[in-house]
C-alpha cells in the first residue's frame, strides 16, 4: 500500500463475511479509517486516501473483494 498510511491496510479473512460485519471489523482494528459498504455496479472515487477502505459487496451483501486502504 502506502508508507504514509498507518495501521492495518488490508483485510483478506474478511472476503465472504457479511458486509456490515466487515466494516465494523476493519474500523475497530484501524480506527484512522471509515469503511464504506459498496453495493453491487457501485463505482467508487478513485482518489487514494488513508481514511478510507472501500468494502465491496455481493448481492447477498457478503464481501466480495480484498478490503483495503483506499
Amino acid at each position: 500500500m502506502s508508507d504514509e498510511c498507518k495501521g492495518k491496510e488490508s483485510w483478506p479473512e474478511l472476503v465472504g463475511v457479511p458486509g456490515n460485519v466487515a466494516a465494523a471489523t476493519i474500523e475497530r482494528e484501524n480506527p484512522l479509517v471509515n469503511a464504506i459498504i459498496l453495493p453491487p455496479r457501485t463505482f467508487p472515487i478513485l482518489d487514494f486516501r488513508c481514511d478510507r477502505v472501500w468494502v465491496y459487496v455481493d448481492g447477498n451483501g457478503n464481501v466480495r473483494r480484498v478490503p483495503k486502504i483506499g
